[in-house]
């Protein structure tokens, strides 16, 4: 199968030629293709474990796995930049991870359920819960740090940048409480995965292989980020678009092969999960996580995103939110997500 063999050349082959590249001193362009390709190969093994695991614990918890193991990758790529430097390509990856997630993600799995399907619907308390995030984590706590540094960042800027983090994070622990915990049986829940289909792994290998996986991604996104100068230099990118698009691209393509496949077998509702909990999982826990982080690795990186960046998040939320809103899909409007996304990447090139 196609989906099998595909991911399993990439990280095979992968892994040992981006070694033996960095070791000969290969030419860091092609390093930079290996690596890049290597990430996909073992972010879709990390997808195929979270959907294995999701079939077991149901759609709410699946997604938020899903959403966590792919933001993963995001995570380690931005550790290893931020280790070397690159704050610039750091605040624009969780740029590109967010609308990403909620453009391209969502608009492709919109668009494959709507033709697949025509229309599907979802749990419209749980779209109004994202929505609520959505509005605090990106429209909110994103815009007020621009607000107040507006002449450039100082002291005053760190410390709200500090205090911004660490609200984002407790409210988003806070939330995952009140969905699993809190108010459990309080609201409606539609469990598509109660077919009762057969996981493609078991736990314990499902485990083995996220372990291995994560250990993979790190080591080849330490080789990724050393590949960042010579590639902007030698095609003429800026910091921005790598970030935003290329960078971003990479790191989702677990949400990618997992919210369509989802939506092709007609379980909107973890696409939905793992689309729109994912960009609230960066906004709210991975961006503030990254903050904290770095200042203990020694490149102290504020919360305040260049007006491009903020005002691309601001209208894929409120575009995201419009549409996820009514609790049903089809595939225009995945289209509509589609080539918002498009005009957002072709405005980045150009910059």
């Amino acid at each position: 199968m196609l989906f099998n063999w595909i991911p399993r050349i990439l990280v095979g082959g992968g892994i040992p030629l981006v070694g033996l590249g960095d070791w000969l001193g290969w030419n860091v362009n092609l390093l930079f293709a290996l690596c890049a390709l290597t990430i996909v190969g073992l972010a879709v093994y990390m997808g195929r474990a979270t959907d294995s695991v999701s079939i077991h614990v149901g759609s709410r918890i699946g997604g938020i796995l899903n959403a966590t193991f792919g933001n993963a990758v995001e995570l380690i790529i931005s550790i290893f930049s931020l280790k070397a430097g690159f704050v610039t390509i750091v605040l624009a990856s969780m740029t590109g991870a967010i609308i990403g997630n909620l453009l391209l993600v969502a608009g492709l799995s919109f668009f494959i359920g709507g033709v697949m399907h025509q229309r599907q619907k979802f749990n419209i308390y749980d779209a109004r819960f994202h929505v609520g995030l959505l509005m605090f984590g990106i429209i909110v706590a994103f815009v007020f740090p621009r607000i107040f540094n507006m002449d450039g960042v100082g002291q005053d800027g760190m410390i709200l940048s500090i205090a911004i983090a660490i609200i984002l994070i407790l409210l988003y622990i806070a939330g995952i409480y009140f969905r699993l915990f809190s108010q459990r049986g309080a609201y409606p829940v539609d469990e598509e995965s109660e077919d009762k289909e057969e996981a493609e792994w078991s736990k314990k290998k499902s485990i083995g292989v996220l372990a291995g996986s994560t250990v993979g991604v790190a080591y080849v996104s330490e080789n990724l980020v050393g590949t960042f100068e010579t590639v902007t230099a030698t095609f003429g990118l800026s910091e921005l678009f790598i970030g935003v698009i290329l960078i971003a691209i990479i790191g989702n393509a677990a949400e990618n092969a997992s919210a369509v496949y989802m939506a092709y077998l007609n379980k909107i509702n973890v696409s939905i999960e793992i689309a729109i909990g994912s960009s609230i999982q960066i906004a709210m826990f991975v961006l503030p996580v990254l903050v904290l982080l770095s200042f203990v690795l020694g490149n102290p990186m504020a919360l305040v995103f260049s007006a491009q960046e903020l005002i691309s998040m601001v209208l894929a939320a409120l575009l995201a939110i419009v549409i996820i809103n009514d609790g049903d899909t089809n595939w225009f409007e995945g289209a509509t997500l589609l080539a918002a996304y498009l005009i957002m990447g072709i405005g980045f090139y150009l910059l």
